[in-house]
């Protein structure tokens, strides 16, 4: 059965809704390329004029253009009409040595000539949250979330949440969470934290769903539900070729090493970039056969589950975001989950969309 983008899902035990389909805000950043400010306002009213009220920012997306993009769009909207949430743990701050108007680095292209370092603390995520509202000229945020905390959880345990905690106490903040490309560090934080919400990258997809028995059921229990983030696995499920991005490295000879590199998480021992680019291809062969496209399939895939409240999916294009739409709106015959469940492609135990009624 298609989903409605705008439909509102809850945001874990909270009072705090957001629509299915959100807009994230990386490409806004500039990246992976160069996106000028007319193009982000377009991408903007995309999401907007199509009902969508939820948007997802960090200080990090292009050391602080993201947020400020952002808050220059959504100060013309009445605050009580949308959702937001941003990121704590990175301080983000202008480079004394660099005096030009922007700068282009490895990812942000365009962004300002400032510098970023982690800061998990407790006073770190204060003037952290601070420094976003100037950037966004808000008031508030609607979510909080702890920001790739992986090699610093006993820190921002220690630290991060408490101020978070202290934060949403007090009614600053509606929610509270993390975000990662991992399972175990949201598993843990999960177990040892009131955690309302995770938004967790590229570990529920139609290819990577790992989190299904990692993560998922701790977060059952305590009563935490999910964001999907890189619910593409950064592009590998809308073209799975040779050299298709797959967590954010090109799916090569040479993915595994990139990836350590990168730093984005450990693969497990049999998964090669020959292993990933196999399995979105069989993926994309039954797609195929049912006249369905692999990202369509991927990103419904992603929104059966009941635990998820959200999809926030980047676009750099107005197109790229009504495409999002249009794929969650598509009909899916039941016959192409069968098959990927018969062929082993996804997991007996993953929800799938339920089968159109007929009348």
């Amino acid at each position: 059965m298609p989903f409605d983008p705008t439909e509102l899902r809850q945001i874990g035990r909270t009072k705090l809704k957001t629509n299915l389909l959100g807009l994230g805000t990386v490409q806004i950043g500039g990246w992976p390329r160069r996106l000028p400010e007319d193009d982000a306002v377009r991408v903007l009213d995309a999401a907007w004029d199509a009902g969508l009220r939820t948007f997802d920012t960090a200080p990090m997306y292009g050391m602080g253009m993201s947020e400020e993009r952002l808050g220059w769009y959504l100060a013309y909207k009445p605050k009580e009409s949308y959702v937001i949430s941003t990121k704590v743990g990175r301080i983000v701050e202008d480079d004394p040595n660099n005096s030009e108007p922007t700068g282009d680095d490895e990812f942000w292209k365009g962004a300002p000539p400032r510098i970023y370092h982690f800061d998990f603390s407790y006073d770190g995520v204060l003037r952290s949250v601070e420094h976003s509202l100037e950037r966004t000229g808000l008031d508030r945020f609607d979510m909080l979330l702890i920001h790739d905390a992986d090699d610093h959880l006993d820190e921002a345990l220690g630290g991060c949440y408490k101020a978070l905690d202290k934060l949403r106490s007090e009614g600053t903040v509606s929610a509270i969470g993390a975000g990662m490309n991992q399972n175990p560090a949201l598993a843990r934080m999960a177990a040892e934290a009131d955690m309302d919400v995770f938004l967790l990258a590229g570990r529920y997809t139609i290819l990577d769903h790992s989190a299904l028995n990692e993560l998922f059921p701790i977060c059952e229990k305590r009563g935490t539900t999910i964001l999907i983030g890189g619910v593409y696995n950064s592009g590998v499920l809308n073209n799975p070729v040779e050299g298709s991005s797959f967590d954010y490295v090109p799916l090569d000879a040479n993915w595994r090493a990139n990836v350590l590199d990168h730093g984005v998480r450990a693969p497990a021992d049999h998964e090669t970039g020959e292993y990933w680019l196999k399995r979105a291809q069989a993926l994309k062969a039954v797609c195929d056969r049912h006249d369905v496209s692999l990202s369509t399939a991927a990103i419904q895939f992603s929104a059966a589950h009941p635990i998820v409240s959200s999809i926030p999916v980047g676009a750099g294009r107005p197109e790229r975001f009504e495409q999002n739409i249009a794929a969650l709106k598509a009909d899916i015959p039941e016959d192409l989950w069968a098959e990927l469940k018969h062929e082993g492609l996804i997991s007996d135990a993953a929800p799938v969309p339920a089968a159109t009624e007929t009348v």
